[in-house]
């Protein structure tokens, strides 16, 4: 049965392969992007394949630009059915220099470099707004649409720092542990009303966003690429197809008694010890 399907940050890589792989399923997709040229340009690409798919401007951090991207998803497909929140992303400003604090960090005057005590609390702000702000607003926009019809459902995107935060970056893994927690909550909370709320759990994939802090120039993995693939059991990191299998069961009614978990698709990175 086709769907309409919302996707917020569909621009980017992992959404918008989820986005396409949604369409081929017949569902009918909005792609919503902060950058319009990014959202249509994956709406035409799904058009191309024979697909149905509108690109929609949308800032997950503005209500009224949520509820005019609402409008138009109404009007040109329908009420929407499932909605994937996938905007988020770290900040230089709320990311320490090094992974430990070492003494000798507190007279480093090196330009650039921070500790703890350096974080900008505009940085911190700004991950946990588009992470868990970007999650609660398309939420409360799109799920009305939700209430009381059957088949309906939310994914949201946590991470595998939700479960274990990673060094360096305290406000990423802080925030999507709370979109895990929110996840958990939503569930409860919608569930007389037919709402299933569940969430992925992406390990480590390359996107532009990660993609010089893992790997250099030539190719080669950085010391933090390499440390990440050896705590990789797989020994690689994530392609955005990983994605796929598990967002569709989540998104079809097969899991229709299936809410509130947050699944890792990590290759195994949350399950090892390191020995």
């Amino acid at each position: 049965m086709s769907k309409v399907i919302v996707l917020t940050g569909a621009g980017g890589v992992l959404c918008s392969t989820l986005a396409k792989a949604l369409a081929k399923e017949g569902h009918k997709i909005a792609v919503l992007d902060l950058r319009k040229e990014a959202a249509d340009s994956v709406a035409d690409e799904i058009k191309a394949l024979g697909g149905t798919a509108i690109g929609v401007i949308a800032n997950v951090l503005e209500k009224a630009s949520l509820e005019e991207a609402k409008v138009v998803v109404n009007a040109k497909l329908g009420a929407c059915d499932i909605l994937i929140n996938g905007a988020g992303g770290n900040h230089p400003l709320g990311t320490t220099s090094n992974p430990h604090l070492l003494e000798d960090d507190m007279t480093n005057t090196t330009e650039g470099f921070k500790t703890f005590f350096d974080l900008d609390p505009e940085g911190i702000k700004f991950v946990f707004n588009l992470n868990f702000i970007g999650t609660l607003l398309p939420t409360q926009i799109f799920a009305k649409d939700m209430v009381g019809r059957k088949g309906c459902s939310i994914l949201n995107i946590s991470s595998m720092n939700a479960f274990t935060p990673l060094t360096k970056i305290p406000a990423y893994s802080g925030a999507k542990a709370a979109v895990s927690n929110f996840t958990q909550w939503l569930a409860v909370h919608f569930s007389k009303v037919g709402i299933r709320v569940n969430a992925l759990a992406p390990g480590f994939f390359l996107t532009e966003q990660n993609r010089t802090l893992l790997t250099n120039s030539d190719g080669s993995l950085t010391q933090r690429g390499q440390q990440i693939i050896d705590q990789t059991p797989m020994g690689r990191y994530g392609e955005p197809e990983d994605l796929i299998s598990t967002a569709l069961y989540l998104c079809d009614d097969a899991s229709a008694f299936v809410t509130g978990i947050v699944i890792p698709i990590d290759g195994g990175f949350a399950a090892y010890s390191g020995v």
